[in-house]
């Protein structure tokens, strides 16, 4: 009987027995589904022993601990780099934590930790750097060297969240390009991307994680790796479970291991990760039998700067995976981040291996929770937002005023920003001082004939690092402050950040 309380068709040990004798039925998710609907649920759960699934992705959260051993004389590192990657050195003497996501201090976002565990497992050397403080004991304080895995004592990939049981999808609602970890978004809802694989994905094929938890043997990156427990950000009742896996790397295939770049946000690892499902019950059985049509996820507004992004809409795989999705009367181009074509070989080839009898099931030690607590960042300090520090006092032009007049008011004035605005005081556009500078030069006479109508803005309830943010994409120097009215309340420049958040701690 199975932790959940269902009825038991079969137990581990007789599908083992199967598996070792030749006589297991395995099915890939795809296969079981078609199956299912030719022959009902029923009659499929009672003939299929296994049900192979696959995710081929950016796992982020991904990383290997490695084991150097000692130099001679030693040394204790306090600061390594791996191909002039930063690795996680608050462990033994050579030990250390290569972090998927930790990017090259010479190449940036060009190459990162995913690209050399890709490169190690690649068979590639690797140039391994690393500082001391010196110690009676560890007296060397510096080494340069290099390194392959078949030198290293251990290259244990240990991977804190994997495998999401499926994934949010992304748009962009706003009027520019945007950089996320769902890649780059389009203006004005351009795009869709998505990521997972669906029908094939391990976790939504064990939904209710009837079988899932510590031991489960899996595929992983090409080799054999284990379900060590939950995920972080686990939260299964929201189909958000995930999980922590291990395998050694020596035994990974660089095809299901890949470093990756996402342009403009940084670097990660993709990961092939592949759950046999045995049919122990027919909970089970329904769960590996939803299609992609049952299977839904939200579109969130990226451009939306917050951990609570609007939901624009919610779409089924099948729709996702059509590469076509409705959004507000208009079809809009969506394309995955993962691999699908990857994630149905890794299901294939799990399959094959228990088919020959070269991997059998472990029934776990623990299953996955099938709740979790997902508790956001809370700040205990007040932090300031833009109403706390803009400038409320300031001049706002009309667009029939007098260049060389607004001109001397600024510098009487020391500053550089004039807002435009009409009667009612909302925004029509701005000035600076260099537009202005031009347009004297020029021989302008009104600000209509020089002022930028597309404007940047901020709201008095904005954080201040998200308006920052907003000012280095846009290479300027200050932003009104409107309402939902557009009526001009301020003004905040990095002036007035520096000047007011100088002692901030």
């Amino acid at each position: 009987m199975s932790k959940r309380g269902a009825e038991e068709l079969r137990t581990y040990e007789e599908i083992n027995q199967k598996i070792k004798s030749g006589d297991a039925i395995v099915m890939t998710a795809d296969d079981f589904i078609k199956t299912v609907e030719d022959s009902g649920l029923k009659r499929a759960a009672k003939e299929v022993d296994v049900v192979t699934t696959g995710t081929f992705g950016a796992m982020c959260s991904s990383g290997a601990f490695i084991n150097f051993g000692h130099s001679e004389p030693p040394i204790k590192m306090f600061k390594c780099w791996l191909n002039d990657v930063p690795a996680y050195k608050g462990l033994a003497a050579v030990d250390c934590y290569l972090g998927a996501t930790a990017m090259s201090e010479t190449k940036g976002f060009d190459y990162g930790g995913g690209h050399v565990i890709e490169d190690l497992v690649s068979g590639k050397e690797i140039e391994l750097r690393a500082e001391a403080y010196g110690t009676d004991c560890y007296p060397r304080r510096s080494i340069e060297t290099t390194v392959t895995i078949d030198d290293l004592n251990q290259a244990m990939l240990l991977n804190p969240r994997n495998a999401y049981e499926r994934y949010n999808a992304a748009t962009n609602g706003t009027d520019r390009i945007i950089h996320t970890y769902m890649g780059t978004l389009l203006p004005h809802y351009g795009n869709v991307t998505y990521s997972g694989s669906g029908q094939l994905s391990p976790l939504y094929k064990d939904r209710g994680f009837e079988i899932i938890g510590i031991g489960t043997r899996i595929f992983l990156g090409g080799g054999i790796g284990c379900v060590i427990g939950e995920g972080t950000q686990h939260s299964p009742q929201n189909q958000f479970g995930t999980i922590m896996v291990r395998g050694d790397l020596k035994q990974m295939n660089n095809r299901y291991l890949r470093g990756a770049t996402y342009y403009k946000y940084g670097t990660t690892l993709y990961v092939g990760i592949g759950i046999p499902i045995p049919i122990i019950n027919e909970k089970v059985a329904a769960s590996a039998a939803l299609k992609d049509e049952e299977i839904f996820t939200d579109i969130l507004d990226y451009g939306v700067p917050s951990r609570s992004r609007p939901s624009v809409k919610r779409a089924s795989y099948s729709e996702l995976r059509s590469g076509r999705v409705e959004i507000n009367g208009r079809e809009i181009t969506s394309s995955s981040l993962s691999s699908n074509k990857v994630a149905k070989e890794i299901a294939t080839n799990l399959k094959g291996w228990i088919e020959e009898g070269a991997f059998f099931l472990n029934r776990p030690a623990e299953l996955v929770p099938d709740h979790g607590e997902f508790k956001p960042l809370e700040l205990r300090r007040k932090e300031p937002r833009v109403r706390d520090i803009m400038t409320r006092e300031l001049v706002v032009g009309k667009p029939t005023d007098d260049i060389k007049s607004v001109a001397r008011i600024l510098i009487a004035k020391g500053v550089d920003h004039l807002p435009i605005a009409d009667g009612e005081g909302k925004l029509m556009g701005i000035i600076t001082s260099w537009d202005l500078a031009k347009a004297v030069a020029q021989d302008k006479r009104q600000l209509h004939e020089i002022m930028t109508m597309k404007v940047v803005t901020a709201k008095e309830d904005e954080a201040i690092d998200t308006v920052v943010r907003r000012m280095e994409q846009h290479n300027i120097s200050g932003v009104p402050v409107v309402d939902h009215s557009n009526r001009i309340l301020g003004m905040l420049t990095v002036n007035d950040i520096s000047k007011k958040l100088i002692r901030r701690p």
